[in-house]
C-alpha cells in the first residue's frame, strides 16, 4: 500500500516528476497537521482545527485560467470564457515548474472525483503545501485504503505555489497561473496558495467531461427529505449567495454543498467535504457549520483570531471577506453517507441582488428556469475573487461561469431536458438585498428565505396563490406563512417607489442586453420567456 514517505526517485506514474525531495504519499490527517505545523505553514486552533493565511490571493484567479489549445479541445471548449494557451506554452510551463520542484518536498493525495461510481475520475493532487493536501483530502472524495494499491490516476493536478509563471515564455497572464490541459491529463496551478484553486480545477474537468456522457455538472448545493432521498432538492448559486448555508437545513439531509452531478440515477455529489463562509458565522444562525470550526482538522483559512486563545473573530473581515472553513462532509450531522439523491424534485436558483429589486422567491416555467441559468444573475460577494470589495452586480451564466470549458448552451438544455422528463419545480430565490440598494437596503432576512423555501420544498407554497409579477414576467406568492407580506412585493419594501422603478427598470435592461448573446442558440419558448 502506498502511504508514507517515498524516496528522491520516485516517479509520479505517467507523468514521469522525478528527481523531488521527499513525497509523503496519502499522508492521514494527523500527519498532515504535524508536517504543516513542522513547516510553519499555520497554526493549531482549538479543537484541533488548522488555522492558515494564504498570503497575497485571498480568492480564485479566475483571469489567470488557461485550457491548452490542442485539436481534441479545440471545436468544444468556451473560448470567449476560457483563456487559450498553446502546447509550446504549456510544455515550456511543465518543464521549467519540473525543474523548480527538484529536491523539494511534496504531498501526494489519490483521491476520487464523483460519488457514483459510474462516472468517477482518479485525481492525483501533488501539493508543495502539506495544507493543501489537508484541504484537498477534505473537499474529494477518498477511496477505501486497500483501493489505493491498484490506483492510477485519470488526471494529475501539480500545485505549486512557490513557482512563479512567465507570462511570455509560457503563454500565460501573469505570474499566477492555473493550466489544464486534456490531452495530457494534467492540471498546472502555480503562483497562489489559495486551495480554493485545487477544487476548483476538478470541478472544471468534470464541467467538459460529463456532458459527454449526458450527465449535467452543476454549481449547486443539494439535500433530500430525511429517510426519502426521492425528495431531492438541489440549490445553483455562485459563492456567497446560501448554497452552503440554506443546503444544511437540519430537518433534511446534506447531500454537498458545491458541485453535482444529475445522471440517469439521480444526484451525486463531487466531493467529499464542504467549503463553507465563515464571514459573521454563528452559532444561533448555523450551529453545524459554526461547530465545524473547532472540529479536528477543520481548515480554516484567512479569519483573525486571538493569538493567545486561538478564539476565531467571524465578523473581522480584515484579511477578507472571503474567509472559510473546509471540513469532511462527516462533521454534518445529517450528512448523506452515500452523497447521493434522487432526481431532482425542486430547483432553486439562488441569486444575491444588490440592487434589491427581486422578490425572495419566484415560480418559474421550463422556459423561464433555462432563461434564468443561462443569464445567472448574482453579484459577487466582496472578496470571492480577487479585486472584488463589495457586491457586484453581475451575470455568471449556469451559476458558475468560472468553472464552464463547454459553451452555456450545453448546460442549459441538459437540464432543460432533465427538468423535462423528471417534471421538477423551478424557484428562484433572492438572499440579495430588500429595502433599497446595496448601502442603502439590508440584506434578506435568513429566516424568511428559510421559511420560504420549506414552504416551496413541503408543497405549500404550491398551493398558494401567486400573482404575476409586471417587469420579470415570473409568478410571486401573495402571503406564506410567518413571511412578512411586505417582504414578497420588492416595491413596497422601498421608501421611495420611483426610485425602485428606475432601479428595475435599469435590471431589466440589463438582463435583457446580456441575454442577446444567447438568442441565435435557443427555441422560440425560451425567447418568448425572455425578460425585456
Amino acid at each position: 500500500m502506498t502511504i508514507g514517505r517515498v524516496n528522491p526517485n520516485f516517479s509520479l506514474d505517467h507523468q514521469e516528476i522525478t528527481g523531488l525531495g521527499d513525497v509523503y504519499y496519502n499522508l492521514i490527517e494527523p500527519d498532515l497537521i504535524e508536517q504543516a505545523l513542522a513547516r510553519k505553514e499555520g497554526r493549531l486552533g482549538k479543537g484541533g482545527a488548522f488555522l492558515v493565511s494564504t498570503g497575497k490571493f485571498t480568492g480564485r484567479s479566475p483571469k489567470d485560467k488557461h485550457v491548452v489549445k490542442t485539436d481534441s479541445v479545440t471545436d468544444t471548449i468556451w473560448w470567449e470564457n476560457n483563456a487559450a494557451m498553446s502546447s509550446e506554452g504549456f510544455d515550456a510551463l511543465y518543464q521549467d515548474m519540473l525543474a523548480h520542484m527538484k529536491g523539494r518536498e511534496y504531498f501526494v493525495q489519490d483521491l476520487i472525483g464523483g460519488a457514483d461510481p459510474k462516472h468517477a475520475i482518479n485525481v492525483r493532487m501533488v501539493t508543495e503545501l502539506a495544507w493543501h493536501g489537508l484541504f484537498i483530502r477534505h473537499m474529494l472524495r477518498r477511496p477505501d485504503r486497500e483501493e489505493l494499491d491498484d490506483f492510477i490516476a485519470d488526471f494529475t493536478v501539480i500545485n505549486c505555489p512557490s513557482f512563479q509563471a512567465d507570462p511570455a515564455k509560457h503563454d500565460c497572464r501573469s505570474e499566477t497561473v492555473i493550466a489544464m490541459n486534456f490531452d495530457r491529463k494534467l492540471i498546472l496551478i502555480g503562483g497562489t496558495e489559495y486551495a480554493g484553486e485545487n477544487k476548483k480545477s476538478v470541478f472544471t474537468l468534470l464541467n467538459y467531461l460529463l456532458p459527454e456522457k449526458g450527465i449535467m455538472p452543476m454549481h449547486c448545493s443539494a439535500n433530500h427529505a430525511t429517510g426519502n432521498p426521492v425528495d431531492t432538492a438541489i440549490f445553483f448559486g455562485l459563492s456567497g449567495t446560501g448554497k452552503t448555508t440554506l443546503s444544511a437545513d437540519p430537518d433534511r439531509t446534506l447531500i454537498g454543498d458545491d458541485e453535482h452531478g444529475w445522471s440517469d440515477n439521480g444526484t451525486f455529489n463531487f466531493e467529499g467535504g464542504c467549503y463553507a463562509k465563515t464571514i459573521n458565522l454563528s452559532r444561533e444562525a448555523e450551529p453545524e457549520i459554526y461547530d465545524t470550526t473547532t472540529k479536528f482538522g477543520t481548515v480554516i483559512e484567512n479569519m483573525v483570531y486571538d493569538e493567545q486563545t486561538r478564539e476565531l473573530d467571524f465578523d473581522d473581515d480584515s484579511l477578507t471577506a472571503n474567509m472559510r472553513c473546509a471540513y469532511p462532509l462527516h462533521y454534518i450531522s445529517n450528512a448523506s453517507a452515500k452523497a447521493t439523491g434522487g432526481h431532482p424534485k425542486n430547483i432553486i436558483m439562488l441569486t444575491c441582488d444588490a440592487f434589491g429589486t427581486l422578490p425572495p422567491i419566484a415560480r418559474l416555467t421550463p422556459a423561464q428556469a433555462m432563461y434564468h441559468f443561462l443569464s445567472g444573475f448574482t453579484s459577487k460577494v466582496a472578496g470571492t475573487e480577487r479585486g472584488v470589495t463589495e457586491p457586484e452586480p453581475t451575470f455568471s451564466t449556469c451559476f458558475g461561469a468560472p468553472f464552464m470549458p463547454r459553451r452555456p448552451e450545453v448546460y442549459g438544455n441538459l437540464l432543460r431536458e432533465k427538468i423535462a422528463e423528471h417534471g421538477a419545480t423551478c424557484w428562484l430565490v433572492n438572499t440579495g438585498w430588500t429595502g433599497g440598494a446595496y448601502g442603502t437596503g439590508s440584506r434578506m432576512p435568513i429566516r424568511a428565505t428559510r421559511a420560504l423555501l420549506t414552504a416551496a420544498l413541503d408543497g405549500t407554497l404550491v398551493a398558494g396563490k401567486f400573482r404575476k409579477d409586471e417587469n420579470f414576467g415570473f409568478e410571486v406568492p401573495v402571503a406564506v406563512p410567518g413571511v412578512a407580506d411586505i417582504l414578497l412585493d420588492p416595491r413596497r419594501t422601498w421608501d421611495d417607489a420611483a426610485a425602485y422603478d428606475r432601479q428595475v427598470a435599469k435590471l431589466v435592461g440589463m438582463f435583457s442586453d446580456n441575454f442577446e448573446q444567447y438568442l441565435p442558440y435557443i427555441d422560440d419558448d425560451v425567447k418568448a420567456a425572455s425578460i425585456s
